[in-house]
């Protein structure tokens, strides 16, 4: 299987924010998030950095804001640290999938339930 350079470069990226909200960002508007998936373009000026959480629909969108306020920096550190010509322009998407798996899953044991 082979990866082409901005795969590999997603999948630092991914790491690098990880550590970051793990220990370098301290914005309370931020929860705890898992970084699921990051998107980037084939010349690494754009990415798109998808993060799931749990909780109401107001938590996550003060967590998007922190993250948003946080972007600046982050692209900062990630230039800094990866060593990239260009500093890939960030946007954070709420990644949905987690509790797509969960209604689906919710949905199953019910019917399951029914059955027995």
């Amino acid at each position: 299987m082979t990866y082409n350079r901005s795969e590999r470069v997603a999948e630092e990226i991914r790491k690098e924010i990880a550590t970051m909200l793990f220990g370098e960002v301290h914005d309370p508007r931020i929860g705890f998030v898992t970084i699921t998936k990051v998107a980037l373009s084939k010349d690494l000026r754009q990415a798109k950095i998808y993060f799931s959480m749990i909780g109401t629909e107001e938590e996550k969108e003060k967590t998007m804001q922190g993250l948003e306020s946080a972007s600046g920096y982050m692209r900062r550190e990630i230039g800094k640290r990866l060593k990239l010509r260009y500093f890939p322009e960030i946007t954070f998407k709420f990644d949905d999938s987690l509790e797509y798996a969960q209604n689906i899953e919710k949905i199953l044991k019910e019917i399951k339930s029914d059955k027995i």
